[in-house]
C-alpha cells in the first residue's frame, strides 16, 4: 500500500470524502516529492511512458472524452485507488481536462453536479473545467457515490 499525497503538495485537491487527487499539467515539469503510483492521462494522442501505473484516456484538448462510458469506469477506478494510493490525473495544462475529470470524480465522491464545477474551482484551479461543453458534460454526469 502507498501512502497518499500530503494536503500541501502541488495542485492536491481533498475531496467530501477526504480522499486525495493531484492533477497537474504534463506541459509543467514534474512537482518536487512522491511520485504517483497511478496515473489518468487525458491527451488527444498516447502520452509518453512514465515509471509508474497509468491509463490513458482519449481526450482531446478543451473537448470532452471520447467515450464517456471508458470515462467513467476510469474516473471511478481512479477515485477507488486514490483511497490507498497516489494519484494523479493530468493533460497538457491541467486547467480544462483536468479540471473536468476532477469535477466528475467530485460528483462520483458526493457533489451534487452542479455544485461539482464550483468546488473545483474553488479546491484545485479557479479557471478548471474551461469550455460550455466540459461544464455540460459534468452537470449531465452521474454515477452516484463509490
Amino acid at each position: 500500500m502507498t501512502e497518499s499525497w500530503r494536503p500541501t503538495d502541488p495542485g492536491t485537491l481533498r475531496f467530501p470524502s477526504g480522499v486525495l487527487v493531484r492533477g497537474r499539467g504534463l506541459r509543467h515539469p514534474l512537482p518536487e516529492g512522491p511520485l504517483p503510483s497511478f496515473g489518468v492521462y487525458l491527451r488527444g494522442r498516447r502520452p509518453p511512458p512514465v515509471e509508474w501505473q497509468s491509463r490513458w484516456l482519449p481526450w482531446p484538448d478543451f473537448w470532452i472524452p471520447r467515450d464517456r462510458v471508458e470515462a467513467r469506469a476510469l474516473l471511478r477506478e481512479a477515485l477507488t485507488r486514490a483511497a490507498r494510493e497516489r494519484v494523479e490525473i493530468a493533460c497538457g495544462g491541467g486547467i480544462g481536462r483536468t479540471g473536468t475529470a476532477l469535477a466528475c470524480m467530485a460528483v462520483l465522491d458526493g457533489v451534487p453536479p452542479e455544485d461539482a464545477v464550483t468546488f473545483v474551482r474553488n479546491q484545485y484551479h479557479p479557471r478548471a473545467v474551461e469550455t460550455p461543453w466540459q461544464r455540460r458534460f459534468v452537470l449531465r454526469f452521474r454515477g452516484g457515490n463509490r
